[in-house]
C-alpha cells in the first residue's frame, strides 16, 4: 500500500510541474493577465509574436504600451489588418486600450506582441520572461510559453497556477 501511495504521490508531482507551461494567469491592479504565450520561431527568425487576454475588471481604462525581454533587443504592440484582401502590420504606437469590464485578446492574425531581434529563445514546452508595461498598471512580469509553431492559445486551466504582480 505505501508503495502505491508513493507512486501516486510522484505522478501528482511530476504533474504539477508540466502545469505551469500550459496555464499561468497574473494580476497587476485591476488586470486580470490570462496565458502569455509564443510560437516556436526558426532560430534565425528576425521576430517573434507573442500572444495573450487581458480583461480589466476595473473602473477605469488601462493601455498596454510595450514592453521588455531579455531574449529580444525590442517589445512592441502591433496591429495587422486585414485592407483590400492586403495583410499589413503597424505597430499600435499609443499602445491598446483595456476598457473597464472588456477582455483584448492578443493572437495570431491580429493585434499581438512583437518580440523585434530575438536570440536565445527556448524551444517548445519552455517559457521565457518578459515584462508588459501599462499605463496605469505599469510593469507586470510575466513568462510566456512556448508552443510548437502551428498551434493555436491552449486552454488555460485558471484554478491549477496563478502568480499576483504588485
Amino acid at each position: 500500500m505505501t508503495g502505491n501511495l508513493f507512486v501516486l504521490a510522484a505522478a501528482a508531482a511530476s504533474l504539477s510541474w508540466t502545469q505551469p507551461a500550459l496555464a499561468h494567469d497574473y494580476t497587476a491592479g485591476s488586470l486580470a493577465i490570462a496565458h502569455p504565450w509564443s510560437r516556436k520561431a526558426p532560430p534565425a527568425a528576425p521576430v517573434a509574436g507573442g500572444y495573450v487576454s487581458i480583461t480589466n475588471n476595473g473602473s477605469e481604462p488601462d493601455r498596454l504600451v510595450g514592453g521588455s525581454s531579455p531574449v529580444a533587443e525590442r517589445v512592441d504592440i502591433h496591429v495587422s489588418s486585414v485592407d483590400d484582401g492586403v495583410a499589413r502590420m503597424r505597430p499600435a504606437d499609443d499602445g491598446i486600450e483595456i476598457a473597464p469590464g472588456e477582455t483584448v485578446e492578443l493572437k495570431p492574425g491580429g493585434t499581438h506582441i512583437m518580440f523585434i531581434k530575438p536570440s536565445n529563445l527556448p524551444g517548445e514546452g519552455q517559457q521565457f520572461p518578459a515584462t508588459l508595461h501599462f499605463e496605469k498598471a505599469g510593469a507586470v512580469d510575466v513568462e510566456f510559453a512556448v508552443q510548437a509553431m502551428g498551434a493555436a492559445a491552449q486552454e488555460p486551466d485558471h484554478g491549477s497556477h496563478g502568480a499576483s504582480a504588485q
